[in-house]
């Protein structure tokens, strides 16, 4: 049987597409020349003894890297009910897994994988509705696990690193390792990993040429482990790449508002 040729054109068009919402969502609003409040905003904040576990700043949620614990906030055993308001947030409300997802189906059109389903918007729908079921049951499958014994689902910003290295040290241990209902002694990360090879094999139940569901079991397991260090390693730094940002564009602010926002220098006659 002929096999079909990639269809790079549309692959193209769909990672544009996905990099067009990442600069949206990233956007911010352009200086304005106008009045401005020069007052500096208040850098007070409530001790975070103050704030109950389950207040939305306990839970924050990024919409491109998951849940995490900032650096300043103690860690809090989490309750039902914040368990799956994280669920939802994760899986349903914010586009960190639509993301996601995005990016596996590019990469899956453009390899042909599954080689089953065409290379066509159909078979690019097929391969977007799989990978997010594939995501949806682990995301399901390490909430519930991680439920039954209380151990912690989020990712915690180093508090006691004093040096780049110790950083990344511990955002590549934290994707193998958890806190347990204490939050403080570690347990190994069982249940996200028996979670990502548990949805990799049951996407193997609905794609064509019925894959080994071992096979596939192994390759989530594989992805789980590069994915989770590189998503650790942004949520770690996040911060720092902000403030660089920041700093970049208050530089470019001042040197617009100095050309543009000035009044006229007054024409002298000959």
């Amino acid at each position: 049987m002929r096999r079909r040729t990639p269809n790079t054109s549309f692959c193209q068009m769909i990672g544009r597409a996905l990099c067009l919402l990442a600069a949206i969502f990233l956007s911010l609003a352009p200086p304005d020349c106008g009045a401005q409040d020069t007052t500096p905003p208040s850098t007070e904040k409530p001790p975070a003894s103050a704030q109950p576990p389950g207040s939305k700043e306990q839970l924050p949620v990024n919409w491109l890297y998951g849940a995490f614990v900032p650096k300043e906030a103690p860690l809090h055993a989490l309750s039902d009910a914040d368990r799956w308001r994280l669920f939802v947030r994760m899986s349903f409300t914010t586009p960190g897994i639509y993301i996601k997802t995005g990016f596996f189906t590019v990469s899956d059109q453009a390899r042909d994988a599954p080689p089953g389903w065409p290379q066509d918007p159909d078979g690019f729908a097929k391969r977007l509705g799989s990978r997010y079921a594939q995501f949806l049951m682990q995301n399901s499958f390490t909430a519930i696990g991680d439920a039954m014994p209380g151990w912690e689902v989020r990712y915690d910003r180093c508090r006691n690193c004093s040096g780049t290295w110790q950083r990344v040290k511990h955002a590549t241990v934290r994707n193998f390792v958890t806190y347990g209902s204490d939050e403080k002694s570690l347990r190994p990360q069982v249940f996200l990993y028996a979670a990502s090879f548990a949805g990799a094999s049951l996407s193997a139940l609905w794609q064509p040429y019925r894959p080994s569901p071992l096979v596939k079991g192994y390759q989530g397991v594989a992805t789980q482990a590069w994915v989770g260090v590189s998503i650790n390693l942004l949520s770690e730094f996040a911060p720092d790449l902000k403030r660089a940002i920041g700093r970049d564009k208050r530089k470019a602010a001042v040197a617009i508002d100095s050309r543009t926002c000035l009044p006229p220098v007054p024409h002298r006659a000959p």
